[in-house]
């Protein structure tokens, strides 16, 4: 049930996400946005990510949760909503920094709510599979999003996908409690340090902090490539529309999903057979970290479906990658600070995305081509790796006084 609810949490969280990517190229002929135009509104969304992953992040460490969570898909979905009324750039910018804003929350309680819920053994599988939902929603959008915009017209598109959250939120309250909460037939919670409130400068002095914060900005960035332009790839590549888009985007996705789930599987299984927590893990990124690295031929190869295959298999790389990075947080952190830790790693990868969407902007403004940006992607996570070796060998525990 929690693995449930967090796999839906994240496919509505995707889906207000991309919506902006799968209209862009509508958009832009409408609205007649430059390229430039474009990252300015999706730097919006970074900027407002990088300050709620960090505020409300540290929010859903004081409310718990059951409260947290809820507040901000309340505030996201209103905020995507929001989208159908913009009418300029700057509007569009404001409605994505409220969004941003709103989903700066999702990781931090998802994962809170895994190390609530879930052993050390457990945890990399159980955040792939939630975070296989950010798959689904990818996947979806792509499928309903066309065709709302056909029928009804670019702002029903926002206003239907902005109003699920809002179920979600019923269920949510309705079904989730934490472990030991008066109300669950359960003894108590497998996260069970007495609830401290430990200020952002006794986690961030942490060498193991500094790894996933790192980890987080030289990787994020990249799957915000994926998800914001990579229908404008298919288009401007392989000549793709808005009516076809949807088949290739749902290859790329079911990859993406198979690759989430597989990435929390790999370290279940090697610690299973007796391998460390630090050595199943780091094996898990390494492999992950190497699928990623053909995507550097996807601008260069003529065929549609070798480029989609080529790209589906570095969106599997970063979501088996991904599930993995967010467990680093419980392996190293106590309980207690887990929101926080994953909000300042969450604002560090959207520090990444704010400068790596201004560059894709002024390089497709100046090339028109993905060549340099798919460079990038696939060095990003080698380099990310050796990083994280260097400041976390061993993926030893953090001790926080007071």
């Amino acid at each position: 049930m929690i693995c449930g609810l967090l796999f839906f949490a994240a496919t509505v969280n995707y889906i207000d996400r991309q919506v902006i990517g799968i209209l862009k190229v509508t958009l832009q002929q409408e609205l007649h946005w430059s390229e430039i135009d474009y990252s300015n509104i999706i730097l919006g969304f970074q900027v407002a990510y990088a300050a709620g992953s960090l505020v409300v992040g540290r929010l859903i460490d004081r409310l718990g949760t059951r409260r947290g969570y809820s507040l901000a898909v309340i505030a996201w979905s209103i905020a995507a909503m929001a989208h159908a009324a913009a009418r300029s750039v700057a509007g569009f910018a404001i409605a994505r920094a409220a969004l941003g804003l709103g989903e700066g929350g999702s990781f931090s309680a998802s994962v809170k709510s895994v190390a609530e819920w879930f052993p050390k053994r457990e945890r990399a599988l159980a955040t792939g599979i939630f975070n296989a939902g950010t798959n689904l929603g990818a996947l979806v959008t792509p499928l309903t999003v066309p065709w709302i915009t056909i029928q009804f017209g670019w702002r029903w598109a926002f206003l239907i996908t902005g109003g699920i959250g809002m179920l979600w939120v019923i269920a949510w309250l309705a079904l989730y409690r934490s472990p030991g909460e008066k109300g669950r037939g359960v003894p108590g919670p497998l996260m069970a340090e007495e609830a401290r409130k430990i200020p952002w400068r006794k986690l961030v002095p942490h060498r193991q902090m500094w790894a996933i914060a790192l980890g987080k900005f030289m990787t994020d960035p990249i799957w915000w490539v994926y998800l914001f332009w990579i229908p404008d790839f298919l288009n401007r590549s392989h000549g793709i529309t808005l009516l076809h888009v949807g088949a290739p985007l749902v290859v790329i996705y079911q990859a993406a999903s198979v690759g989430s789930v597989g990435g929390g599987w790999i370290p279940a299984a090697l610690i299973k057979r007796g391998w460390s927590v630090n050595r199943g893990r780091k094996t898990a990124m390494l492999i992950c970290a190497c699928g990623v690295v053909p995507i550097v031929l996807a601008a260069r190869v003529s065929n549609l479906w070798m480029a989609v295959g080529i790209i589906g298999l570095a969106t599997a790389s970063h979501q088996g990658w991904s599930a993995n990075m967010y467990t680093l947080a419980s392996d190293m952190f106590p309980g207690e600070t887990i929101g926080s830790v994953i909000g300042i790693a969450g604002m560090a990868g959207a520090v990444g995305g704010m400068l790596l969407v201004e560059v894709v902007g002024h390089i497709l403004q100046w090339t028109g081509s993905y060549s340099i940006i798919f460079g990038i992607a696939g060095s990003a996570y080698l380099l990310a790796f050796a990083v994280i070796q260097a400041l976390a060998p061993k993926l030893e525990p953090v001790r926080i006084e007071g």
